[in-house]
């Protein structure tokens, strides 16, 4: 199966938005894609607080609509991050796995980033359902956004409901580091679980961009760097079964993953400063 990265650099406007994400539909198509991942909450960029709140969109407003309008016709399955209102006054930061039109399913990013000076949780409620997957191309799918990479347990407790394969839409900021996280992190990621990491990352300024595609033995099958474009490769159910019999972590494993809800009002100890992912 064919799969690739989306990266573009979202603005405040989601008209804009939705027709870079459109333009990166239709190259896609053409090269046979049939699972495509595009960045974190690819409706607006998140300047402040206040503006992710004012940019969401219920799912089936304009932003989702469209963008699945526009690849109804292609035999592929969309991945986008948008944001969704919530009942607090604050807003889902959600993504929408899509196909022919139809919601397959969505997953409400779970860890917020609360830290390094960062309160996402002004902003964003946190979500409640962990492991969400579906299926595509013979490889189920298992959800993450940006953040999410930096708990194992959410990559693994995917893997044990049967993800092959790590749809991880981000927002990542460039600083000290940061890039050598990103990376690391991916690459963590894919090889304990052995399983493909596909990260969609957004450009523009502050932002690492660095999409990409990891392979269950933890290689770069594709990478890109920066602005607009697609890191295509090719994920095949064979290679994360041959990487399972070859390194059979799932099975010699000690421990499984029980998660915890956490409340919905849980709150963070950071200030507001503009160096951090979302």
């Amino acid at each position: 199966m064919r799969v690739a990265a989306a990266q573009f650099a979202p603005v405040e406007d989601w008209r804009t938005n939705l027709a870079r994400c459109r333009e990166l539909v239709d190259r896609a198509a053409a090269e046979g894609v049939e699972l495509l991942v595009f960045p974190e909450a690819s409706i607006a960029r998140l300047p402040d607080g206040a503006r992710a709140v004012t940019a969401a969109q219920p799912l089936d407003g304009p932003f989702v609509a469209g963008l699945l309008a526009h690849a109804a016709p292609h035999p592929m399955t969309v991945v986008v991050g948008t944001l969704v209102p919530s009942d607090d006054g604050r807003a889902f930061n959600t993504l929408v796995a899509a196909r022919g039109g139809e919601v397959v399913a969505t997953y409400r990013k779970l860890h917020l980033y609360d830290a390094y000076g960062i309160r996402e949780s002004d902003s964003i409620a946190p979500g409640q359902q962990p492991a969400v997957t579906f299926t595509v191309g013979g490889l189920t799918v298992g959800l993450m956004t940006c953040y999410d990479v930096r708990f194992p347990e959410l990559a693994r407790l995917l893997a044990e409901r049967g993800a092959q394969l790590l749809a991880l839409p981000a927002a990542w900021f460039d600083g000290p580091l940061k890039r050598v996280h990103w990376e690391t992190l991916c690459r963590a990621r894919a090889i304990e679980n052995t399983c493909y990491l596909v990260g969609a990352g957004a450009a523009g300024p502050h932002r690492v961009a660095d999409s990409l595609v990891i392979d269950p033995a933890g290689a770069f099958v594709s990478r890109l760097d920066d602005g607009r474009g697609l890191a295509v490769a090719t994920a095949d159910s064979d290679e994360v079964a041959r990487a399972r019999a070859l390194s059979p972590l799932m099975k010699q494993r000690r421990f499984t993953i029980n998660p915890v809800p956490v409340p919905a009002d849980r709150a963070g100890s950071a200030t507001s400063t503009p160096n951090g992912e979302h």
